[in-house]
């Protein structure tokens, strides 16, 4: 078969990978990449498709999916709890387009997102779909709730990964290696291992306990899908007045509704009730004086954390606690390097403390390298990354290579 990268081959963002296979095409992903003040940007334009395969929601792998929909009314494939999230992201998308002037450039609305729920096919760990003289197999793929990868079986056999995380983390159980002969890997943690996840935790609860004992606020800023899940298991059981906020509350009750996607629905339950969540103004003047927020947006650039960091910037009592990847250009790569971030007003200096822990949903570059090495492949494509070569550097020898870019077609 034929592959080709429309994007996301040698960069983090607007992945998407075109196979042709018998005359038939099929996609999987087709994202989009948010650069902060810039216009969004999306994969090179998609010929016919006979479908889509999304593997998770995060808008990197779905959020040019309504384009690719209305551009060739393809058939969308991925499971219920990403579809869910993923429409949700889409209608984020739309509010923002609008608010910052993209919308030419976004070209999708709320009907292109109602036509992509009426070419919805749901698709789901367990099920086998024949496409394009093609079986395709999803696999749980560990890096948040729902996410899939999708073993392609025709001539060989061929993985592709989207993002995984092959650890075992509060909301999810870690990925498995799928015996393969040809491995499409995510390589975003190239050159650069992880802590002991147990040990990140402990010092976030440690700190978190250090900030409030001193009679200060914790600022959490997360990602709505995923990370404040997460801090919100890792955090349920300190005994502080704790709160929520944002689009990730929206998030708590899909996972909610979808509860085989969780590693343990009961103490996610559990966790919820452990925090007030912000639904009105008057709760959130409540949740202004609360010891704990958590709260989107994960880079500081605008969302609720915006009216928290502002009552708190001078106070040497509290902290924000940055739990999720800093792109360059955010907010939250500026407070953690220059101690201030951009406001509508201009530059506003930060005071609190400002801590970082490493909570990541992906694979670190030595369990890339063991996933790896456990689906026995002959040929290793990385994609998704931007530090690709340093992880090509310990497979030579053993594997042949891949290293595509955007634009290249390929035979696997």
């Amino acid at each position: 078969m034929k592959v080709k990268f429309l994007g996301g081959a040698e960069i983090v963002g607007k992945l998407g990978m075109l196979v042709e296979n018998n005359g038939a095409s099929i996609m999987f992903e087709y994202g989009l990449r948010l650069i902060k003040k810039e216009p969004p940007q999306f994969p090179m334009e998609s010929p016919r498709v006979e479908g889509v395969f999304v593997t998770h929601s995060h808008l990197d792998h779905s959020g040019a999916v309504p384009r690719l929909v209305q551009d060739t009314d393809c058939d969308v494939y991925c499971n219920d709890l990403t579809m869910d999230v993923a429409s949700l992201l889409f209608f984020d998308s739309i509010k923002i387009a609008k608010s910052e002037g993209y919308e030419n450039i976004l070209r999708y609305n709320d009907g292109d997102v109602k036509h992509v729920w009426q070419n919805y096919r749901s698709f789901d760990v367990g099920d086998v779909k024949p496409i394009a003289g093609l079986e395709i197999v999803p696999h749980n793929a560990g890096h948040i709730p729902g996410a899939q990868m999708y073993e392609v079986k025709g001539h060989d056999t061929t993985l592709f990964t989207g993002d995984l995380h092959t650890a075992n983390t509060r909301l999810t159980y870690g990925a498995k290696p799928v015996e393969c002969d040809n491995l499409v890997i995510e390589a975003t943690y190239a050159g650069r291992n992880h802590p002991p996840r147990e040990k990140s935790e402990a010092l976030l609860q440690q700190k978190v306990r250090e900030v409030v004992e001193r009679g200060g606020t914790a600022i959490i800023p997360c990602f709505a899908v995923g990370r404040m899940q997460e801090v919100m298991l890792i955090l349920k059981d300190l005994p502080y007045d704790m709160w929520v906020d944002g689009m990730g509350k929206t998030v708590n009750g899909y996972y909610t509704d979808r509860p085989d996607y969780l590693r343990n629905i009961k103490e996610f339950k559990a966790a919820k009730r452990r925090y007030n969540p912000v639904r009105t103004a008057s709760a959130r003047e409540k949740a202004r004086q609360a010891q704990v927020i958590i709260t989107t947006s994960g880079m500081l650039d605008g969302g609720p954390v915006m009216h928290y960091l502002m009552d708190q910037k001078d106070n040497a009592k509290s902290a924000v606690m940055m739990v999720g990847y800093q792109a360059e250009n955010s907010n939250g790569r500026m407070l953690r390097e220059r101690g201030m971030v951009d406001t509508p007003d201009g530059l506003m200096k930060v005071s609190c403390e400002v801590m970082t822990f490493d909570l990541s949903a992906h694979a670190d570059h030595d369990q890339l390298l063991d996933f790896i090495k456990g689906c026995h492949p002959e040929k290793v494509v990385l994609m998704h990354s931007d530090n690709r070569e340093e992880l090509a550097q310990d497979l030579e020898g053993d594997y042949e290579v891949l290293m595509p870019m955007s634009g290249d077609t390929f035979e696997l």
